[in-house]
């Protein structure tokens, strides 16, 4: 059997971190296995959707290494479902209700004072063809429920075990709207046979949809896909990151310098057994991949986190492999530039300073009291600087000022940089050169 897992996006917004995460699960288990990964875009809300955010969604998937096998839009397929919705109709399966969003709220709210669970009273499986009529002589439009046994229904999920959900502890699904437009779920259970989806891995919020769809999927096709239903993402906090998404897109956080492997190492690893720690190629997270590492608790997504394993996956780079997004970046460095800093960056944006700072004017920072220090400094800086100017020319100051310890090199490296901590001074100040050095020292660049 060939592994099939799809990842369905809809094309209303751009991707974040929760929904990357389980775009990634999916891709990890279907490479793992050396099956296939489809795209399947979710445009059924024709409204909402939009060409630019399914080309941002294929950006994003892209940027971060995740490319599909096939891709297809559930919009190219409404004539697939409409036949679908007839032959359900027919077996009597799929029937017609025409209560008001307003008449089912107050059915609901009956239904709790009087003790009983609020699910819907299948009155419109009563309705006889002259009241169908008399609705929709009023103007109204009936919506379509799909009827559920009432039995229970049970999985073994991959990461949860033994699932059961008794169907008759829930309402009849509305899979199609009064305005003819189809939810999401006939849609995705019609695509899932139809293209052999042989694993459905998605969140845990999910696990209640999955009785009543495992029903429709047996009323289609002897076809039933395993499941596999994650724990949620959370902030580090333990809340729900909803409010934060959108500084949490792939968008966002690509133009913040993060790297893609950083981003799919911390969301493959966080709420798993593994270690959190940059892996460098996507072959490694897929041959370390398994359902059986992935806990209950929810995964807990921290932005620091990020960004210091992000710091490290870069001290790993080479030059040769971030070259061509320094010249990018219009960055005047070469190798001994990105050796000297990548230890010292927690983004690839970080650069950008570093690249001011050592190859552009600028103005250090220099306290009254340390003027004079730095002045002398200056004087006694060689003209020619190599790798033992550093350690030689602050053993000659340590001597001529008596200072010694942070008295002796802060004021050096503030002057220098501007900044009270950095890369190596003794690297730096070759890149730096003796004449920008010494007019730092004596504050004549600004």
């Amino acid at each position: 059997m060939t592994v099939i897992c799809r990842f369905a996006p809809s094309p209303t917004g751009r991707l974040h971190v929760g929904n990357v995460r389980t775009a990634l699960m999916n891709w990890l288990f279907a490479r793992e296995k050396s099956g296939k990964f489809i795209l399947r875009i979710d445009d059924t809300d024709t409204s909402r959707s939009t060409d630019a955010y399914e080309l941002g969604i294929k950006d994003d998937l892209n940027w971060l290494g995740l490319s599909w096998d096939y891709t297809f839009n559930q919009s190219d397929r409404f004539q697939t479902y409409r036949s679908i919705a007839e032959k359900l109709k027919k077996n009597g399966l799929l029937y017609a209700c025409y209560e008001t969003s307003e008449e089912l709220d107050r059915q609901r709210k009956l239904q709790r004072v009087q003790g009983k669970p609020p699910v819907y009273n299948r009155s419109g499986l009563e309705l006889t063809s002259h009241q169908k009529t008399a609705y929709e002589d009023e103007g109204r439009r009936p919506h379509w429920r799909f009827k559920l046994s009432g039995a229970i229904v049970t999985w073994n999920d991959m990461v949860r075990g033994n699932q059961s959900v008794d169907t008759s502890s829930l309402s009849d699904p509305v899979l199609i709207r009064g305005d003819g437009t189809f939810l999401y779920t006939l849609p995705s259970v019609v695509d899932d046979i139809d293209e052999n989806i042989t694993h459905v891995i998605r969140g845990e919020d999910h696990v209640t949809n999955s009785g009543a769809q495992i029903e429709i999927f047996k009323a289609l096709s002897r076809h039933i896909p395993t499941f596999a239903h994650t724990p949620l993402l959370v902030g580090k906090d333990g809340k729900g990151l909803s409010k934060r998404l959108g500084s949490l897109s792939m968008e966002e956080l690509n133009s913040q310098g993060f790297e893609p492997l950083a981003i799919c190492s911390l969301l493959g690893k966080i709420g798993t057994s593994d270690t959190i720690e940059p892996r460098i190629s996507m072959n490694i997270l897929t041959s370390e991949f398994s359902f059986s590492k992935i806990g209950r608790a929810p995964a807990r997504f921290d932005e620091t986190e990020l960004e210091l394993l992000n710091g490290k996956l870069l001290n790993e780079l080479s030059y040769k492999e971030v070259s061509a997004k320094l010249s990018e970046m219009s960055i005047l460095g070469s190798k001994d530039f990105w050796e000297l800093i990548r230890s010292n960056i927690l983004k690839m944006n970080d650069a950008i300073l570093w690249n001011e700072i050592i190859f552009k004017d600028m103005q250090g920072q220099i306290n009254e009291e340390d003027k004079d220090f730095c002045f002398g400094a200056a004087e006694m800086l060689p003209s020619s600087i190599t790798d033992n100017t550093w350690s030689e020319w602050t053993n000659a100051l340590k001597i001529k000022y008596n200072r010694k310890g942070r008295d002796l090199f802060m004021p050096l490296r503030k002057a220098l940089t501007g900044l009270d901590k950095g890369p190596e001074m003794a690297k730096l100040i070759v890149l730096l050169g003796s004449d920008k050095a010494r007019e730092r020292l004596r504050n004549f660049s600004g």
